[in-house]
């Protein structure tokens, strides 16, 4: 990649926060804030996709790249039956970014599709700057807002996961090989080296996250052993979850009008109406073709949407799309096997809805309106959350003697208790519960109503 790595950089704890430049092999990068690295777009409209979806599509990369540090000084759009298979664009296409790069004296080329490592190589030697893609962009956003010690670690195995397929000969030749008489014999490359030394770190990574999911897996069964159901937060970036959260809770999170802000899962424990508690959980937002790397690295994380017992999935009406930002969603949810858990739309910002197609808020009874900012419609979303709760529960009515206190004690804590009264020698317990835990009190069911004791 233009410089061989060190075991320090692989066996640091730390996460590597490399910016645009050193996705491309250069020692600069957007993390150095000295500067803003000015950028040039280029997108390819493919034979089959709509030339607007494509400027959609970079227009929110280039909401990316701000994101990450740097400017946007112009935008390419070029419209291809197939991917050059050599440099995606074709070499009289990608002259003619070189000369706008040139003009505009631009440092780097993102380009919105994504490049495989022989096409990036063969783009860099055209364009003599660095040539990156959506991913890289991703990646560096990604790496610039972890802070805990679990995203870090998240982050850094998707980067070298996306860099192995990408290391490259050092301009210096550190070779023990060589080809003359007396220097043929054992040996590796500096390259072989730092590819060995890139997947060192990577299993070191891998095993560090399995056990947080082991972890978290643990904190998972210890919740479902009691009365409490789960709810994950979910959407596309930007939507507006953090402050849900913070509303329905005062959690507290960190809210800001950017992509990406928050990268780590915050769970807190919230009343319904009826008086049951749920765990309430913010996840990372997801975005248009989000990197396979971050979805395999975060799956840690994303376990919590995977057995949650219902999503609330956020919309931004305000979004010049939210039907794609819809469908960007439920791809990853089915990535992840998630797209059989029930769900709750919330369409978020309808005080900046102005224009909005009204038949996006009646697409489907399953959905509420509302304004995590003011708190229009809150009150309403909870009694809807409610509803779809209970909709998976049962109420039955247990008589359970004097010396089974344990049963009892089950009773509150895997379900609702809406009515406890006394009989001559039983508790008589009307509680309102999941499948399973009406599965463990059924055989102390009775026919009895507790209005009538």
């Amino acid at each position: 990649m233009g410089r061989s790595f060190s075991d320090d950089q692989f066996d640091s704890e730390e996460t590597h926060r490399g910016g645009f430049g050193e996705f491309a092999g250069e020692e600069r990068g957007l993390i150095d804030r000295s500067f803003r690295e000015r950028i040039v777009l280029a997108g390819v409209s493919l034979e089959g996709v709509d030339r607007e979806i494509t400027e959609s599509s970079l227009e929110e990369l280039a909401r990316l790249v701000d994101t990450a540090g740097a400017d946007t000084v112009a935008q390419i759009v070029q419209n291809r039956q197939t991917p050059d298979k050599a440099t995606f664009v074709g070499n009289g296409k990608a002259q003619e970014i070189r000369a706008v790069s040139e003009e505009y004296d631009a440092d780097t080329v993102v380009f919105d599709n994504e490049l495989t490592p022989a096409q990036q190589r063969n783009l860099e030697g055209i364009l003599k700057r660095s040539a990156l893609d959506r991913t890289a962009v991703i990646l560096d956003i990604f790496a610039q807002n972890a802070s805990s010690l679990e995203g870090k670690a998240q982050v850094e195995l998707a980067q070298l996961r996306y860099r192995l397929p990408r290391l490259r000969k050092s301009s210096r030749d550190f070779s023990q090989q060589a080809g003359g008489i007396g220097t043929r014999g054992p040996g590796e490359t500096q390259l072989e080296v730092d590819r060995r030394r890139l997947m060192r770190r990577v299993r070191r990574l891998e095993q560090d996250i399995n056990k947080l999911r082991r972890h978290r897996s643990t904190q998972s069964k210890a919740r479902s052993k009691t009365s409490n159901r789960s709810v994950a937060i979910v959407g596309y970036t930007n939507a507006g979850k953090s402050t849900l959260l913070n509303r329905l809770t005062d959690a507290g999170v960190l809210v800001e009008d950017r992509l990406f802000a928050t990268l780590d899962t915050t769970t807190r424990r919230m009343q319904l109406p009826g008086g049951e508690a749920v765990y309430l959980t913010d996840t990372v937002g997801f975005v248009r073709n989000l990197p396979h790397q971050l979805v395999e690295a975060f799956k840690a994380t994303l376990d919590v949407v995977v057995e949650a017992d219902l999503l609330l999935h956020v919309t931004d009406v305000s979004d010049p799309d939210p039907e794609g930002c819809i469908m960007a969603v439920r791809q990853v949810l089915s990535a992840i096997g998630a797209s059989e858990v029930p769900e709750l739309m919330v369409f978020n910002k309808i005080d900046q809805s102005k224009g909005v197609d009204q038949k996006l808020f009646k697409r489907d009874e399953n959905c509420v309106s509302v304004s995590a900012s003011t708190g229009e419609g809150i009150e309403e979303l909870l009694n809807k959350l409610a509803f779809l709760l209970r909709k998976s529960e049962r109420i039955i009515t247990l008589k359970v003697p004097f010396d089974r206190g344990d049963i009892r004690a089950m009773a509150h804590r895997e379900g609702f208790v809406m009515k406890e009264d006394l009989e001559e020698s039983n508790w008589i317990i009307e509680v309102r519960a999941d499948k399973s835990s009406i599965g463990r009190l059924e055989q102390f069911q009775t026919d009895l109503d507790p209005s009538e004791i």
